[in-house]
């Protein structure tokens, strides 16, 4: 071995030695990862189904099942028109003698912080804060240590997030296939969280179209169609009221028709 060679791998040697030193001497205890996310979004509707939800973040987001308090001054509903002709959920302020409620959903952190995607989702909503102190988990998994949760609120011009929103009528129904998004999303952490969603959710409405892909034979598309059908007959008014396409316009015009509430007259066959 040449002199130089031998001075080579004495260099290195020494190099090896001082790294092994140092990881013994490093305490890496409370060293978090970089680049961790301080964005989150609390989704209270489709957003909770994780298929839907990764459809816009273009990867897989884990999520957190959470419930906001009553105090946060909303309650769920079926409140917001899509573009595309039906009612999707919102949240709205409460009406005179109306309290809000609790509603349950779910916590997921924005790749990158960056919330355009989601933002060109929820056009037509914007985004309110929601108090850290107003959130609890419902799961074993904590709350994220830092950041801050937005909540998408829709908007009617003029007014404020939440205020002076549209009720579902013949041209805006509620949908079943969006329906089915919603509850199936909610069965990821159970039939009490998913029977939660339904029952902290006002403003079910009559005008309820059956629109799911072969929807008399809704088991070959959809196999959990019949656990969302059995929650829903229990515990969303309305639910008796959902017409096929073929028979919707029929039954919208016979609604019309009526004054009052058609939902809970049906349910005592009046």
């Amino acid at each position: 071995m040449s002199a130089m060679t031998k001075i080579r791998a004495w260099v290195v040697a020494l190099a090896l030695v001082g790294s092994v030193g140092h990881a013994q001497t490093t305490d890496f205890w409370g060293t978090a990862l970089p680049d961790q996310p301080t964005q989150f979004i609390f989704g209270y509707g489709s957003l909770i189904n994780t298929s839907s939800r990764n459809a816009t973040a273009g990867k897989p987001v884990a999520a957190i099942p959470v419930r906001v308090a009553a105090a946060f001054g909303y309650v769920r509903s079926w409140s917001d028109r899509a573009s595309s002709g039906f009612t999707a959920l919102g949240l709205r302020r409460p009406f005179d003698g109306e309290a809000p409620m609790t509603i349950n959903g779910v916590i997921y952190p924005v790749a990158g912080n960056d919330m355009s995607a989601f933002d060109e989702r929820e056009k037509g909503y914007v985004r309110v804060e929601v108090p850290r102190a107003l959130i609890e988990s419902v799961s074993w998994q904590p709350l994220p240590a830092k950041g801050t949760v937005w909540v998408y609120v829709p908007k009617a011009e003029g007014k404020a997030p939440g205020e002076g929103l549209p009720a579902p009528d013949a041209r805006f129904p509620l949908v079943q296939s969006y329906v089915d998004v919603v509850i199936e999303g909610a069965l990821e952490y159970g039939p009490e969280f998913a029977r939660e969603v339904i029952e902290t959710t006002r403003d079910w409405s009559p005008y309820w179209l059956n629109d799911r892909t072969l929807a008399r034979r809704p088991w070959v598309f959809d196999k959990q169609y019949a656990q969302v059908d059995a929650l829903l007959a229990t515990s969303a008014p309305c639910f008796a009221l959902r017409a096929f396409s073929e028979d919707f316009a029929a039954t919208s015009a016979g609604i019309a028709k009526h004054k009052g509430d058609v939902c809970l007259r049906y349910a005592h066959g009046r």
